[in-house]
């Protein structure tokens, strides 16, 4: 009785042993993909918002919203009426991607968003890719942006049903 109760608590432990390094791995490799693969997911940011303002602008068949990049390379949205400026920043080093909108409630903070690596299937030797995440979950990138634009403009966040 002995012997196999030792013989539990020691494969329980080097499973816990090897999960641990599991989870460690995983975490390293994470990263590694957040850090490579972090200008990607800038871009694709990048290019939706952009894309979302001229769609706007079409639209609305003038230049409601003033899209810019400035030198440092962080992204500008000006809304004609009302006048405000909606900033959105990536610090590379933090891998932190930031969105100050100033048609939001003043008691309301800024949007701050992680760049985060994840493996796209289920097997240990799957290709990895980067997203953003917030409150751990993946953004819709899309739906983000179109609640911020909304906001900017004074409307609601979301359509009312």
């Amino acid at each position: 009785m002995r012997d196999e109760s030792t013989r539990q608590a020691a494969q329980e432990y080097l499973a816990t042993r090897l999960t641990e390094e599991q989870q460690r791995h995983e975490d390293e490799q994470n990263r590694a993909t957040a850090i490579a693969r972090s200008i990607v997911v800038w871009r694709r940011l990048r290019d939706s918002l952009l894309g979302q303002c001229r769609e706007w602008n079409t639209i609305v068949g003038e230049e409601a919203l003033t899209c810019s990049e400035t030198p440092l390379g962080d992204l500008r949205v000006r809304c004609a009426s009302p006048p405000r400026q909606m900033t959105v920043t990536f610090d590379s080093r933090r891998l932190l991607v930031t969105v100050k909108n100033a048609g939001r409630l003043e008691n309301e903070k800024d949007v701050l968003l992680r760049i985060e690596g994840y493996r796209t299937g289920p097997a240990l030797d799957a290709p990895r890719d980067a997203h953003l995440v917030r409150n751990n979950e993946a953004v819709n990138l899309d739906m983000l942006l179109l609640g911020e634009l909304r906001v900017l403009t004074g409307m609601k966040r979301q359509r009312d049903a």
